[in-house]
């Protein structure tokens, strides 16, 4: 078990913190999680944090981001909204994980069974939901135009491309994080997480 520190976290590099994320994935599918002391992680971690990699996932309860990547205290940031959308608030908290808390990979997580995508498909309207699936409606239109009807599979579609397409707006409306990508500082990926195998894909 390592916790993050500075001189690790220089150590990472893009590559190698999209591989960390992906033996991680392996352990949890195979239920052969890294033996943590949490504690002794709360302690190292008090004075400063350092992780390698921040992830936008959905708030889906069956999609915990550090235990799928089997990661523990000070190991990585979660950003979480439905639908792992991009909005202002979500550009800045990512901004703040590379450009100033030095993470190396950037990774937006999409998964199966996505309720959010689902009921954009569905053109759901509900308060403040409504605009929340406005977002995720460019990838439903591109899709609906492909296909005779939106059935599961369609529906699956779209949440690849909504992840796709997130990474779109990242580099396009957040100039920190694409100079960064550009000077091959962080690499900025997409991922969909199986929620009946625990299985991440890396797109």
């Amino acid at each position: 078990m390592i916790t993050q520190t500075k001189i690790t976290q220089d150590n990472i590099n893009a590559n190698i913190a999209q591989t960390m994320l992906e033996e991680g994935n392996e352990r949890f599918t195979q239920n052969f999680m890294t033996q943590r002391n949490l504690n002794e992680q709360v302690t190292k971690t008090s004075e400063g944090q350092y992780p390698f990699a921040v992830i936008l996932s959905c708030i889906d309860s069956r999609v915990p981001a550090e235990l799928v990547f089997d990661q523990g205290i000070g190991d990585v940031f979660s950003v979480r909204v439905a639908g792992n959308i991009v909005n202002e608030d979500v550009l800045g908290s990512m901004e703040y994980a590379c450009k100033v808390a030095g993470s190396k990979l950037l990774v937006v997580l999409g998964h199966t069974k996505c309720g959010a995508v689902t009921a954009a498909c569905k053109h759901v309207e509900l308060g403040n939901i409504t605009p929340l699936l406005h977002k995720i409606q460019p990838a439903v239109k591109i899709i609906e135009a492909n296909v005779s009807e939106m059935n599961d599979a369609s529906i699956e579609e779209v949440s690849v491309l909504n992840v796709k397409l997130s990474i779109e707006r990242i580099r396009e409306e957040s100039a920190i994080l694409s100079e960064l990508e550009e000077e091959g500082a962080i690499k900025i990926v997409g991922a969909i997480y199986n929620v009946s195998t625990g299985a991440v894909n890396f797109l």
